[in-house]
């Protein structure tokens, strides 16, 4: 049997636990990292007579996420009971939503990984409010082979936000998610930590082959415990393979095997069965009796709507219409955060250059950040102490080597100005005709390369400028380079 080719298709559901400091339906902290069953009460341990209150913040996050994502808002909501049973779900069922979500049909668009001007988007199906259950912590390693059970996680509001099956490639994969988590970290709904379980991703990913002039879907395949987004790309790439291989080997059309979840192993770079994919009508859905239908307010709309950021696709587009950066550039700033466009804004509006900002941003001001491994807000440079010395740097009042001298001594001595870090750095003035005495004397002491100059290769010129900074540390080199040229080709003309 000849293969012709095939098609990846992967839809991903998104586990968000929203920025609430008590759980959906009790009082309980959702701080993380206490000690175990510390943070439970009646209603989120499922004990008899307990009834859930809902916590209208979380409601509120919801909705603010979903005009983000460009859902429509549901006018009415319900909760039901998603019945499984699992030692770290006390009650036995976990309060979700099932045929009316709070959020729907909605998008997200992303840069195509494949194409760096061009969007790629895609669609949202829901994204629904829903509890937490528990957590199972396994202890393989210490020998004793015996699990525990930490209740504190149980009943912390999450928002599953679920696509349709629109991404094709691990690269797209990976590509959503990014945009996804900058999104939720701009709205403020949620810290996205996926080191402490704050955001979870389950992808479902399957083939669509074309073979013998017809298109053959292997079994939908839902992966679970992905930890990082590496780790989503990761599993996919193996996925796909596995898939492929399978389907050789078996010949098996849709329906002839199950749907399938798979657990990832991200030592061995793995994935690994773990049961047959559940159906809907496995978990047996009904309305919960202890929660009445939810009916969202217009007026709670409005103010969601209201609240709502900048988002980082409006500040691309605004880096790169009012201020002239290259979609590059715009994404590095946008990507860092709303912290570091918002130093950018304080630095523009002091006057200093948008595209010379964006350079400063882009190598000192990163690099420092990450060796000190710090916030932007931490930062002994201010964005208007910068503006200052880019300032410095477009009046000629300073070179940018020696310009990045001062922002290093600032890091160390945040309280000195210009003036007193130039005087500790011996950085001066120099008056043209000093320099332009010491390009004659380079000039003189290098006809080799006044002579490759004048043969039409201008690279040696580099050379000069790093010699005329060992005769004078305060020499321009650009306007050594100026004078350079200006001088070789006055002794063309004259010769």
């Amino acid at each position: 049997m000849t293969v012709d080719a095939y098609r990846q298709v992967i839809g991903l559901e998104v586990h968000v636990q929203l920025s609430t400091q008590t759980k959906l339906f009790c009082g309980c902290s959702t701080i993380f990292g206490q000690p175990p069953n510390t943070q439970v009460c009646p209603v989120c341990l499922g004990l008899p007579g307990s009834l859930p209150v809902l916590n209208q913040h979380a409601t509120q996050l919801a909705i603010k996420t979903g005009l983000a994502l460009n859902c429509q808002i549901a006018a009415t909501t319900k909760w039901d009971r998603k019945n499984y049973f699992y030692p770290d779900l006390p009650k036995g069922y976990q309060i979700s939503q099932f045929d009316q979500p709070i959020c729907y049909e909605g998008f997200l668009d992303f840069a195509d990984p494949n194409d760096e001007k061009a969007l790629r988007r895609v669609r949202i199906i829901r994204a629904h409010l829903e509890e937490d259950a528990g957590k199972s912590m396994h202890d393989e390693a210490a020998g004793r082979a015996d699990s525990r059970i930490d209740l504190n996680r149980t009943g912390t509001p999450l928002l599953e936000i679920v696509s349709y099956p629109d991404m094709h490639s691990p690269d797209e994969a990976k590509g959503y998610l990014t945009e996804l988590k900058l999104l939720l970290t701009y709205l403020g709904v949620s810290d996205c930590n996926m080191q402490e379980g704050s955001l979870r991703v389950d992808a479902n990913v399957n083939l669509h082959i074309e073979s013998a002039g017809r298109t053959i879907a292997t079994p939908i395949v839902e992966v679970k415990n992905m930890n990082s987004f590496r780790a989503v790309e990761r599993a996919l790439v193996y996925e796909v393979d596995r898939q492929f291989a399978e389907w050789k080997k078996t010949g098996r059309e849709k329906g002839q095997a199950p749907k399938q979840t798979r657990g990832w192993d991200d030592v061995t770079g793995v994935t690994l069965p773990q049961r047959e994919k559940e159906e809907s009508s496995d978990y047996r859905y009904f309305p919960d009796p202890d929660l009445v239908p939810l009916k969202i307010e217009k007026s709670q709309i409005e103010s969601a709507s209201n609240a709502l950021p900048q988002l980082p696709s409006q500040l691309r587009a605004w880096l790169q219409t009012e201020h002239g950066l290259k979609p590059y550039d715009a994404d590095v700033i946008v990507s860092q955060g709303s912290h570091l466009v918002e130093y950018f804004q304080t630095a523009v509006a002091a006057g200093a250059p948008a595209k010379r900002i964006s350079s400063w941003i882009q190598q000192d001001v990163l690099r420092a950040l990450k060796e000190r491994g710090i916030e932007i807000s931490a930062l002994p440079v201010p964005a208007t102490k910068l503006a200052s010395l880019v300032n410095a740097i477009e009046s000629g009042e300073i070179d940018t080597s020696r310009a990045k001298e001062v922002f290093y001594f600032w890091m160390e001595n945040p309280s000195s100005d210009l003036v007193a870090a130039r005087s500790a750095l011996g950085i001066s003035s120099v008056d043209r005709g000093e320099i332009e005495e010491v390009c004659r004397q380079l000039l003189d002491e290098n006809p080799q390369v006044v002579a490759q100059v004048l043969e039409g290769n201008a690279k040696g010129l580099g050379s000069l400028i790093g010699l005329a900074k060992k005769k004078n540390p305060n020499a321009d080199p650009k306007l050594v380079r100026e004078l350079c040229q200006q001088m070789i080709e006055s002794r063309r003309t004259s010769s």
